[in-house]
């Protein structure tokens, strides 16, 4: 019997065991289980009363003339920074009163306004936008100069964040906006020690439509009978033609080593059935592509499918309230070929664990921007992130200084 006759069988053995387990914890206890310690505290933070914040009124070019001639941004990965917004005009952290404000909010939708045909952002020019909003806000109001933006915060959810733009290289040599350089971004873009993750940054999810995500939900007592599940790209024939690049050879590595693998359900198809696919799935591939994470990892969770997150150094969505090495498995870049050994060798006790820390309704809600907004959602969580960051330093205000509007590579500083 070859070795992947034998891990077949195991998992088929593996799935019956966990569909009798999984029947027997529906019986006894009707509740998710409770994640113990700080993590679960932190994840059902109440924000209101605790912080407020100011909303700049910008003139509608800025953002809500850029939806109207495109109104796909509403359902993107990168929907948050339109979300936020809208969530912040009728929230009850909104102040009308710039003096009593603990934060300012700039609505700028720079990644909505460089949609391509294809539906994917070109923000090579969104630093010209985000400049000419600052400078207008600073001409207008006295907040941002006190403070060179200190007390600021943008949602910024491009691949690498403030330093905008879609490949790496492009984007560690640009670097992060230097107006940017005091004001706390809120990002999709996570990975430790990276120019384009500035200190002190609010990690977030990537936006997944909460009405489609809903619109496919299947009975939660459905049998999971995929083992391992993944549809996306392997090779990025367009931008990475010579390969190898692309995912730092992650997603390539996967393909090579399991695409005939019993186990391993994987392929560059995108079925009408995906979301329903995951559902029946014990683990879901969550491998980083351009940049370390993706829309699947949101998916995942939501779906309680393991997340196999593939991304070396990478910084999840809200990682102080979510507990990501209780529910989710870590797999090193370079540990993908023996992937199948890793996976095959988690005891089922692990995995029906990790399967009810998943169930708990409190982590699904913390990686959706819903709406109507909903306590603890993504929304309340960047606003947890905000409040934890209080009070600012005493050094944050009265700096004085010059402001540089200069600074910055010379294709920045043309007029918007």
């Amino acid at each position: 019997m070859t070795n992947w006759s034998r891990g077949f069988l195991g998992f088929l053995c593996l799935a019956f065991i966990l569909r009798i387990e999984a029947l027997e914890f529906h019986r006894t206890d009707q509740h998710s289980e409770r994640i113990s310690g700080t993590a679960g505290d932190v994840l059902e933070d109440n924000p209101v009363g605790r912080l407020k914040v100011y909303v700049y009124e910008l003139p509608s070019k800025y953002n809500k003339k850029t939806l109207q001639r495109d109104s796909r941004c509403l359902n993107h990965m990168f929907a948050a920074e339109i979300y936020m917004h809208r969530f912040l005009l009728s929230s009850p952290v909104r102040t009308f009163n710039p003096e009593d404000a603990d934060w300012f909010y700039t609505p700028v939708y720079t990644t909505c306004e460089y949609l391509t045909p294809h539906g994917h952002p070109l923000p090579f020019k969104s630093p010209l936008m985000m400049r000419s909003a600052i400078q207008r806000i600073a001409s207008s109001l006295p907040y941002w100069n006190r403070t060179q933006g200190a007390d600021h915060f943008f949602i910024v959810p491009h691949d690498f964040g403030a330093c905008f733009h879609f490949q790496e290289e492009k984007a560690i040599e640009r670097g992060i906006l230097p107006l940017l350089q005091h004001a706390t971004l809120v990002q999709t873009f996570g990975q430790r020690n990276h120019v384009c993750l500035k200190n002190g940054s609010i990690t977030i999810p990537p936006y997944a439509p909460p009405h489609k995500i809903q619109s496919h939900l299947i009975p939660p007592d459905t049998p999971r009978s995929i083992f391992v599940y993944f549809r996306g790209l392997f090779y990025d024939d367009r931008n990475d033609p010579e390969g190898g690049y692309y995912a730092r050879g992650a997603r390539a590595a996967v393909w090579e080593n399991f695409k005939d693998n019993p186990l391993f359900d994987i392929s560059t198809d995108h079925p009408t059935t995906y979301y329903e696919d995951m559902q029946r799935a014990i683990f879901c591939l969550c491998p980083l592509g351009w940049a370390p994470w993706s829309p699947r990892l949101v998916e995942a969770v939501i779906f309680g499918c393991i997340p196999i997150i593939i991304a070396d150094d990478i910084v999840l969505p809200f990682a102080d309230a979510i507990p990501w090495e209780d529910i989710g498995v870590f797999v090193a870049e370079k540990d993908v070929p023996y992937l199948d050994n890793t996976l095959t060798s988690i005891q089922p006790q692990e995995i029906l664990r990790k399967q009810r820390l998943l169930a708990n309704p409190a982590m699904k809600k913390a990686m959706l921007f819903l709406q109507p907004a909903q306590p603890g959602d993504a929304f309340h969580q960047i606003l947890n992130g905000l409040a934890r960051k209080l009070p600012h330093h005493k050094n944050v205000y009265g700096y004085n200084i010059l402001l540089n509007w200069t600074a910055g590579p010379v294709g920045d500083l043309k007029p918007w």
